[in-house]
């Protein structure tokens, strides 16, 4: 299917990156469990955070190391999803997943609070979404696809980045959380529309931007990084991109600007109406009622 089955099991499933994820979910689950008793204030981790660190986890590496990596590699549509998958729907997942006191030890630990700056909302919101759309400038994406550790560390900028994007919307520690829910609605709001312009000059270009996914040499030597061998042997038996691609190299890169940007407002748009409803109810708290317990001589006063 999509042609998957011509590449090995190493090659769709990443065995190495797997061991290293579950390496660090076994990590998580030894220090919110067995070894929580070293940390300060810890308590007890509820089954629902730790489901959501797991689907973070399993979210990030299928996104990164499971068959939609390879896919994101033949076909444009399918690299939006794993950037979708990756910075939009397991960032957030991992950051709840995490407990409170967990997170404030960390906050204790952090050897980079002078660098706190960047985790402002409207620094991050910018920080992100510029690394991303600078990313997908057509020159930048084929050589950042081209250098196998320009790569890595590039994916590692947005994955850090995007915690403190993400970071600004959840702030996992209570006390720490001075943004008003106008505010976040307003930050929100901005994340939205700064990856906009990215989006649209993908969704409305007329012809193919990236070599990576439409000249056959330049996705030979792409596909060398996460599928072993002589990335000639691939060039030779498969011809180029066109092999796998169910759709036109211009209609792909369409649909890949066009999944992004509905994933960004599926997630964006329920973080919006999830905001709003808890800024809503605390606000209708505040305001003072009419008092219940007063005499009903007092009540006719009113």
């Amino acid at each position: 299917m999509l042609g998957l089955e011509y590449f090995t099991f190493e090659a769709k499933w990443s065995p190495i990156f797997l061991a290293f994820m579950l390496l660090v979910t076994a990590g998580y689950f030894l220090i919110t469990g067995p070894l929580s008793y070293r940390l300060k204030d810890s308590e007890p981790v509820s089954a629902g955070r730790k489901t959501l660190f797991v689907l973070g986890m399993l979210t990030m590496y299928m996104a990164q190391g499971g068959p939609i990596d390879l896919l994101g590699h033949t076909m444009f549509s399918f690299h939006m999803v794993s950037m979708a998958m990756s910075y939009l729907m397991a960032t957030p997942l991992l950051i709840l997943g995490i407990p409170v006191w967990l997170w404030r030890y960390i906050d204790r630990k952090n050897p980079l609070k002078k660098l706190g700056f960047l985790a402002r909302p409207v620094v991050a919101a910018v920080v992100f979404n510029g690394l991303f759309s600078f990313y997908h400038i057509p020159v930048i994406h084929d050589f950042v696809m081209l250098n196998f550790w320009v790569h890595r560390l590039y994916y590692i900028l947005l994955f850090i980045t995007s915690i403190m994007m993400w970071w600004a919307i959840i702030q996992p520690i209570p006390e720490k959380d001075k943004t008003s829910g106008l505010m976040k609605m307003g930050y929100i709001f901005l994340n939205m529309v700064l990856l906009t312009p990215a989006c649209g000059l993908i969704i409305f270009s007329s012809e193919p931007m990236y070599a990576t996914y439409s000249d056959p040499n330049t996705w030979a030597k792409a596909m060398g990084y996460c599928v072993p061998g002589d990335p000639s042997k691939l060039l030779a038996q498969f011809g180029g991109p066109s092999f796998f691609g169910y759709l036109e190299p211009g209609i792909d890169q369409r649909v890949g600007g066009i999944i992004m940007k509905f994933f960004q407002e599926i997630i964006f748009a329920s973080m919006l109406a999830y905001v709003f409803f808890h800024w809503y109810k605390r606000e209708n708290k505040e305001d003072d009622p009419l008092p219940t317990d007063l005499p009903a001589s007092n009540l006719n006063q009113v």
